[in-house]
């Protein structure tokens, strides 16, 4: 894999010559959308489904992507500086790029096993990995794959006055985590029709549709047999001794609700002593409240366009929110990335590093084991050229830039 401190730009031809395995990879899957197609064919439909669907018909999904693509820069002649820097400080850390992983929910039925194959890029990228409530692996055993980049992302769980929530919060401080990404973006649940259609449920119930699915997908299904059926190890010391896969799945369904308020956010950050980051604000007067008691990260993000279907594009509130928090907290942005000028262009309307989801998931459909560290070089590469054919010395610089927004919305 490349070195990701310093990105060179690519020679004429760039991924079309040679007969190793990255060049083939290069020829084959040019692009993330190469990857998803490629997915689509070697996910089972209850798997693919499952991530790359939103709410309803998938209108928030598409606006994402299509408020990016609206988005131009007029680049400028500058002169040549020698190899563009895609190094990023977040929260007090260096990282080899502003791309990380977003946490998804799920991940395990993509692709069994999937959360560790992303932890693993991650640290050897040395990018921010974001491991969630409901992954399909144990918070602990995804910050000892990547001790020195792995975040955690929080849900609402207010049994108990929190009981469970305080304690998750507590066991991410202990396993080493860094920062904390509490969501706020699902405050119920949303109708997805794709997994109303595959009928998805958690362990997967062996019926026609589900193992004539899985019997086309011989690299899906390998994957499972060595990893086991799904679940929600994170959740599992909270549903008793002799709980099955079926008992913390359905504590998951019914524990996990509500969007956290921000007077219980102010009991959290108390709590937690290290950066802690809110995930879901697409307003900016809730992202002054957020900075009010003291978050360091807004998340923007509609969920990936799977919770409302009517929410606006993540990139077209993006400018309003940065000019309404300005310094006084990093802001981080989810939705829709596919490429890494899309990257660029986030960073250009404010913010300071970008995540994706779907994107390193469709990697590792397509390639397999793998697949995750081909997205990751795909896009660090796919950064440092877009810079360099701006004329951007810098990311600071991005800022000044002349960059048509048809869609950025008024508050």
């Amino acid at each position: 894999m490349h070195d990701r401190t310093a990105m060179k730009p690519a020679p004429m031809g760039w991924g079309v010559s040679g007969s190793s395995r990255e060049a083939q990879l290069r020829r084959r899957f040019p692009t993330i959308e190469d990857l998803r197609k490629a997915a689509e064919r070697r996910v089972p439909s209850l798997g693919y489904e499952t991530v790359a669907g939103g709410a309803g018909q998938n209108l928030a999904v598409k606006r994402n992507a299509d408020a990016l693509d609206a988005i131009t820069m007029v680049p400028r002649i500058g002169e040549d500086r020698g190899p563009v820097s895609t190094d990023v400080e977040l929260f007090g850390r260096h990282y080899a790029a502003p791309i990380g992983v977003a946490p998804m929910g799920l991940q395990s039925v993509f692709w069994p096993g999937a959360e560790r194959l992303l932890a693993r890029a991650a640290q050897r990228a040395r990018i921010p990995y974001t491991a969630g409530t409901v992954s399909g692996v144990a918070l602990e055993e995804l910050a000892a794959i990547a001790p020195d980049v792995t975040w955690f992302q929080l849900y609402r769980l207010a049994k108990d006055d929190h009981k469970v929530g305080f304690d998750l919060v507590r066991r991410a401080q202990d396993a080493g985590i860094h920062v904390l990404v509490v969501t706020v973006d699902t405050p119920g649940r949303a109708k997805r029709p794709g997994e109303l259609r595959n009928g998805l449920t958690l362990p997967f119930r062996p019926t026609f549709r589900t193992i004539r699915q899985a019997a086309v997908s011989p690299g899906w299904l390998s994957a499972l047999m060595r990893t086991g059926q799904p679940s929600f190890p994170c959740l599992a010391p909270y549903c008793g001794p002799n709980a099955s896969k079926a008992d913390v799945a359905w504590y998951a369904q019914r524990e996990v609700s509500g969007a956290i308020t921000f007077e219980e956010m102010k009991r959290y950050r108390d709590l937690w002593k290290g950066p802690m980051v809110i995930k879901g604000v697409m307003h900016p007067a809730d992202a002054e409240k957020a900075v009010a008691i003291g978050l360091d990260g807004i998340q923007v993000s509609n969920h990936g366009g799977r919770q409302l279907e009517a929410a606006p594009a993540v990139i077209d509130v993006l400018p309003a929110i940065a000019e309404a928090v300005g310094n006084k907290a990093t802001i981080l942005i989810d939705g829709g990335i596919r490429s890494g000028l899309d990257v660029v262009r986030t960073i250009a309307l404010g913010a300071k590093a970008a995540l994706a989801g779907r994107a390193f998931l469709y990697g590792v459909g397509a390639i397999g084991s793998d697949g995750a560290d081909y997205v990751t070089d795909m896009l660090v590469e796919e950064i440092g050229v877009a810079m360099r054919q701006l004329g951007a010395p810098n990311f600071a610089a991005l800022r000044d830039f002349t960059i048509p927004h048809p869609g950025a919305v008024q508050f």
